[in-house]
C-alpha cells in the first residue's frame, strides 16, 4: 500500500481543520518518525513548479493549502461574476450558520451529511461568513457566524428578523412508505 497517497487522502478528508502528527500516526498505524518521513516527501512532491497545493503546518495541523503565488486565480474564482449568485448548497451553509451560530465547520457537515469546507470557505471569501473564535472542542475548530454583508444580503436588520423555523412537525402528516395507492385487481 502506497503510505504517501493514504496521507494525502487523509489530508484531503480533514481539510481546514488539519491532522496532528500524533492523529496521522494513530489512523496509519506507524511511528513518529515514519510519520516526518512520509509528510517530508509528499511535501516535497507538492513543492513542484506543476503543483497548485502545499502541505501548511499551521495551529499545530498539517493541512493542504493553495500556493500563495496562485492568489491572483483564486482571488479571480471568488470574484466572477458568475458565481456572485448563490447556489443551493451556499444558501443551505449559511441557514444552517445563521441559525445555530457559531458552529463549527463539522457540525455544519454533521447537519449537511456532506463536506462544506470548501463553500465555507467560498462565503467567507464572499464576506457574508467569518471566523468567529475557536471552539472548546478538541482541536479548538473555527468557530463561523454570519457578518452585516449577509444581513445586507438578505435584507435584515438584525439576525432576529430571520424566519422562525416551526420544529414540531404535525403528526398526521406522515406519509405511509409502505403503502401502496394502487389495489390489485382480482384475477379473472
Amino acid at each position: 500500500m502506497n503510505l504517501v497517497g493514504v496521507l494525502e487522502g487523509i489530508l484531503f478528508v480533514v481539510g481546514d481543520e488539519g491532522v496532528t502528527l500524533k492523529s496521522i500516526c494513530e489512523i496509519m498505524d506507524i511511528d513518529i518518525n515514519k510519520a516526518k518521513e512520509l509528510l517530508k516527501e509528499l511535501k516535497q512532491s507538492y513543492e513542484k513548479d506543476d503543483r497548485g497545493i502545499r502541505i501548511s503546518y499551521l495551529g499545530d495541523c498539517f493541512k493542504l493549502t493553495t500556493k500563495k503565488e496562485h492568489k491572483e486565480y483564486y482571488q479571480k474564482l471568488v470574484n466572477n461574476g458568475e458565481s456572485n449568485l448563490l447556489s443551493p448548497s451556499a444558501l443551505e451553509v449559511l441557514a444552517i450558520i445563521a441559525y445555530n451560530q457559531p458552529i463549527t465547520r463539522a457540525e455544519v457537515d454533521e447537519l449537511r451529511g456532506v463536506s462544506s469546507a470548501f463553500m465555507i470557505r467560498k462565503l467567507v471569501a464572499k464576506g457574508l461568513l467569518k471566523e468567529a473564535g475557536k471552539s472548546t472542542l478538541p482541536g479548538r475548530p473555527n468557530l463561523y457566524k454570519t457578518t452585516s454583508e449577509f444581513l445586507d444580503y438578505f435584507g435584515l436588520a438584525t439576525i432576529n428578523d430571520l424566519p422562525e423555523i416551526n420544529m414540531n412537525q404535525d403528526e398526521n402528516n406522515e406519509t405511509e412508505l409502505f403503502t401502496s395507492i394502487y389495489k390489485d385487481e382480482p384475477n379473472d
